[in-house]
C-alpha cells in the first residue's frame, strides 16, 4: 500500500458524513497513497489511491458524475 501503515495513519472524517453515524467516510494522507475507509467498521478493508486518482475521482464526485 505504501510505507506508512494506514493502522498508525490520522484518519479524518468527511465533512460530509452523516453526523448520524450513517454514511461515513474517513480519509488518510499516507506518503505514497489516500487512504480511504467507512468509518463504522475501521478495522475492515480500505481503498487506496495514488494522489493523483484521488484527486481526479473527488473532481468527478464534485461534479456530480458519481451521485447514487
Amino acid at each position: 500500500m505504501s510505507t506508512s501503515h494506514p493502522s498508525s495513519a490520522l484518519w479524518r472524517k468527511s465533512t460530509y458524513s452523516d453526523s448520524d453515524g450513517g454514511a461515513c467516510v474517513e480519509v488518510a494522507g499516507l506518503s505514497e497513497v489516500i487512504a480511504v475507509r467507512d468509518s463504522k467498521n475501521p478495522a475492515g478493508p480500505q481503498l487506496a489511491f495514488t494522489r493523483t486518482a484521488f484527486a481526479r475521482l473527488t473532481h468527478q464526485i464534485r461534479a456530480g458524475r458519481h451521485d447514487l
